[in-house]
Parts: C-alpha cells; sequence; structure tokens
C-alpha cells in the first residue's frame, strides 16, 4: 500500500509561480510512474503531468506544456510539480498518483494510489 499526501498549494497571482511536492510512505516510490491531476469545480479530473520510474520520461498536457515541469526524487520519496506561468485556468484541486506499470499514463484509471489533493487557486 502507498500513501500519497500532496502539499505546496496555495493562492497565487496569474504569472506568478507555485511548486507542488507529493510525498510518499508505505512503499518506495521508486518503481512506480507517478501522475499529477487536476480537477476544477465543475469538471472532469484532467492529466497534467507524469513522469516514469526514473524519470527518464516526461509527459505533459498540452494546456501545461512550457510551463510545469515535473521531476522526482526517489531517495526522497517525493515527486514535484514546479508551475511558472501560472494562470487563471489552472485554478483546481491538484492530485499526485501511483502508477505501478513503472513508464507513466494520461489516463486516470491506470494508476493505483492518490492522494487527498491540494487546492491551487490562481487570482487574475
Amino acid at each position: 500500500q502507498v500513501q500519497l499526501v500532496e502539499s505546496g498549494g496555495g493562492l497565487v497571482q496569474a504569472g506568478g509561480s507555485l511548486r507542488l511536492s507529493c510525498a510518499a510512505s508505505g512503499r518506495t516510490l521508486s518503481t512506480y510512474a507517478m501522475g499529477w491531476f487536476r480537477q476544477a469545480p465543475g469538471k472532469e479530473r484532467e492529466f497534467v503531468a507524469a513522469i516514469s520510474w526514473s524519470g527518464g520520461t516526461t509527459y505533459y498536457a498540452d494546456s501545461v506544456k512550457g510551463r510545469f515541469t515535473i521531476s522526482r526524487d526517489n531517495a526522497k520519496n517525493t515527486v514535484y510539480l514546479q508551475m511558472n506561468s501560472m494562470k487563471p485556468e489552472d485554478t483546481a484541486v491538484y492530485y499526485c498518483a501511483a502508477n505501478s506499470g513503472g513508464w507513466g499514463s494520461k489516463h486516470l484509471n491506470e494508476y493505483d494510489y492518490w492522494g487527498q489533493g491540494t487546492q491551487v487557486t490562481v487570482s487574475s
């Protein structure tokens, strides 16, 4: 069993930056691909970014490409999402998730474990 806890959310002005962290316990993350997803009010949860178990491969949604960066530190059992040049449309609850497949996926149903989420609000 893997427990995931997100942190780093908050309120930021448009154009600003935040860094989200996802800390894992219960099992090492080093064999899991990790993903970040988000859900805005009234909308479905959507893919944001994913990273393979080694960190060698990353994937991004078109809406965040060039602005967000996913990374991981397997020694710390932690995954990060650096968010720059933020926009009001980035406002959502952000969730991290672990995929035992190892290579990363854009599909929610391929993830085995989920965190509780952290709120990110971008003001205009």
